[in-house]
């Protein structure tokens, strides 16, 4: 154990190293994983204009690469099909429909201009050893452009993951020109197979994005999808629609697949549904519309980074006018020695110095003889003339020096002065020279490389609006399950995106996915689909202070299978109502001096708040005895129906009587005291006419 332990610390880090740099994290000089890096450097060697077998080109890389022919074989392919870099002819399958190439030994390729452009250059090449020691492979190829950004990457390390989108080849080199003179630029992806992208929260290469396939209508009852998204083919998208339509999510007769070099899926819709309809619900539950996750991570300066798009194109910048001035430095370089070997044959045989050597016996005699001849004429010279220059010199053949013609001669050597003035101009203006150098790539491979995908920003699609209630959702009271397998009293139809919520007598809530069957337990108050929007309302008491509150509330946010309350801890439930149209009806508990015992509250009256609400005191601090929740019937009243006004009658006046004074009132008052007391008297005495004449 100690030993395997040791072990693994030992080895490990160095595992790690390889896998990150050897294997799966492209290095963002050249933009290529090593085994790109060596199947572009073999085809190179390989070159001839002429196509090679595919299988050749696979032998040849294994003399640099230590994996298997079928990882070669499988990276050259995908390398193919991104179309930069690889000319093809035969079987290299299909990134649309997902069929995979035909066997090495039938298909061929051979490298494109654009590639011997871009990315090679011996002069400007590094170069280390092989992994077994017997050839040299270059470390890094000398590429002019971001090809990372132009191929996009994916892999997976120890520790660390890639993931880089592909973007428009000539969007990328327009921002190469934008950094150059200092100028804001933005890149977005583009994907060979077309479709849609929504960038909004794509960041500068990182973030998100949405792609969609491009769907069309063909009449109200067929749609056809001409374009897939990114990471997608035909194949994968039918069995997504398939499987949507299995499930009840999507209503479809029939599907037919015409994809060749370009996707055409033809999709027939079921009676009764409408072609935008399924537009919709193809969107939001096949691979129509799927997301990716884009990371930066790549090797600068032999250390993985992670970076972002405008940070690659700096790089790459950088790295091109490196590039640049040391190609004009070697081609400066390669000028003047050329000019200094002219200027020296020139010297030799127009001013015939080789006639001194006829009589020198040996060697270093000659060289001599050579060498204090040229001093005369080198007198300005800043260049030393070397042993090996005098040795070039006496290999001249007697045919060169007979032939030679100095006018010629001449000529090219103010050609060679005229092309190092103009070296010299890029390599003081480099900014310039290298705007110069990425607009010629423009120029000349810009109109092969149209943008594919449609940068738009997608409506949201509500999942549940557009789903399909295809399930029967039922509950039993008596049972206390709920359930699409099961059958009770009460039911509804919903889809599988929907959500069970039921309220139970202890006070607490809980909203769960439909399922088949559902158990309950305790006392439900209430169940079916949930509504965020619903409004509830409950009557609730202190346990302590065993004072009433009302409330009003919708629930809101959930999270799922979590109990939430909807009463407050030490407080008892008095009703739970789902209903608005109710007025609470109760008596207050009999206490001394009380002048009102009942009173009602109309439920419509109660605001609605959050299910984490208090509400309101029902009565104050009156204590409810007895609660009752009478439905209130909506019906709207009969207006009385409207009488037309009697016409007025012409009353006589009467004549105004004078008023009494008090003498005369209490004279009447006695007067009829004792007219009473006479008819009392009568009565007794039984005399049958009380209200007659009392004379």
């Amino acid at each position: 154990m100690t030993g395997l332990r040791k072990l693994f610390e030992n080895n490990f880090l160095d595992f790690a190293s390889y896998v990150i740099k050897e294997r799966a994290i492209p290095d963002a000089a050249d933009g290529l994983k090593p085994v790109q890096r060596r199947i572009l450097w073999s085809m190179s060697e390989m070159d001839d204009g002429r196509f090679n077998k595919v299988a050749n080109v696979i032998g040849h890389t294994m003399r640099y690469h230590p994996h298997g022919d079928q990882s070669i074989g499988a990276a050259l392919v995908s390398l193919a099909n991104r179309n930069f870099f690889i000319d093809k002819q035969g079987n290299f399958g299909n990134i649309l429909t997902g069929d995979d190439a035909s066997a090495p030994r039938y298909i061929e390729c051979r490298l494109t201009q654009m590639a011997r452009d871009i990315l090679f250059n011996n002069d400007t090449t590094d170069f280390g050893v092989s992994y077994d020691g017997r050839n040299k492979e270059p470390d890094l190829l000398p590429a002019k452009v971001p090809v990372v950004l132009l191929l996009g990457a994916e892999g997976i390390a120890v520790g660390m993951s890639t993931k880089i989108l592909p973007h428009n080849f000539n969007e990328v080199l327009k921002a190469q020109i934008a950094c150059l003179r200092g100028k804001e630029f933005q890149l977005f992806p583009d994907f060979i197979q077309g479709g849609a992208v929504d960038v909004s929260g794509y960041e500068d290469g990182a973030g998100k994005v949405k792609c969609r396939a491009r769907i069309e209508r063909r009449g109200n009852k067929k749609v056809a999808i001409t374009q897939i998204p990114f990471g997608t083919t035909t194949e994968s998208i039918i069995a997504s629609i398939e499987g949507a339509a299995r499930k009840g999510r999507l209503k479809i007769s029939s599907i037919d697949d015409y994809s060749t070099d370009k996707a055409e899926i033809e999709i027939t819709v079921a009676r009764g549904v409408s072609a935008d309809e399924t537009i919709q619900r193809l969107f939001t539950n096949t691979d129509c519309e799927i997301s990716h996750s884009a990371n930066m991570i790549v090797i600068m300066d032999k250390n993985p980074v992670e970076t972002t798009a405008s940070g690659l194109v700096e790089y790459s910048v950088n790295s091109l006018k490196t590039l640049l001035k040391r190609e004009l430095e070697l081609e400066i370089a390669t000028l003047q020695d050329r000019m200094h070997w002219m200027t020296l044959e020139q010297i030799f045989i127009e001013n015939r110095l080789y006639k001194a050597i006829e009589e020198c016996p040996t060697l270093e005699e000659v060289r001599t003889t050579v060498s204090s001849s040229l001093l005369p004429f080198l007198i300005d010279y800043k260049r030393e003339v070397t042993i090996e220059d005098i040795d070039r010199l006496l290999a001249l053949k007697i045919r060169r020096i007979s032939r030679f013609d100095i006018e010629a001669h001449r000529k090219e050597i103010g050609d060679i002065k005229s092309k190092m003035r103009v070296a010299r101009k890029k390599l003081k203006n480099l900014i310039d020279y290298a705007v110069d150098v990425l607009q010629a790539l423009l120029d000349k491979y810009g109109k092969l490389f149209p943008r594919q995908t449609s940068i738009e920003t997608f409506s949201g699609i509500d999942k549940r609006e557009v789903a399909i209630a295809n399930l029967k959702l039922g509950y039993d009271h008596q049972t206390g399950f709920i359930g699409t397998a099961v059958k009770g009293e009460k039911s509804w139809n919903v889809s599988e995106l929907d959500r069970i919520l039921y309220f139970l007598g202890d006070g607490t809530y809980k909203v769960v996915p439909v399922q088949e069957k559902l158990m309950m337990t305790g006392k439900v108050l209430w169940c079916g689909p949930c509504d965020k929007e619903k409004v509830f309302a409950c009557v609730y008491r202190d346990k302590k202070s065993r004072i009433a509150y009302v409330k009003r509330f919708a629930i809101g946010g959930y999270i799922l299978d979590r109990e939430y309350p909807f009463v407050p801890e030490n407080s008892e439930l008095m009703v739970f109502l789902e209903r608005e149209n109710v007025l609470l009806d109760y008596w207050f508990e009999r206490r001394r001096n009380m002048k009102t015992r009942k009173g009602e509250t109309f439920l419509s009256e109660v605001t609605v708040k959050g299910v984490k609400a208090k509400g309101i005191q029902l009565c104050g601090k009156k204590i409810v005895s007895t609660l009752k929740a009478i439905e209130i019937n909506n019906e709207p009243e009969i207006p009385p129906t409207k009488q037309e006004p009697e016409p007025e009658e012409d009353i006589p006046e009467l004549p105004e009587e004078p008023r009494k004074t008090l003498e005369e009132i209490t004279e009447e008052a006695d007067a009829l005291k004792s007219r009473m007391s006479n008819i009392l008297k009568k009565f007794e005495s039984g005399t049958p006419d009380l209200f007659g004449d009392s004379e």
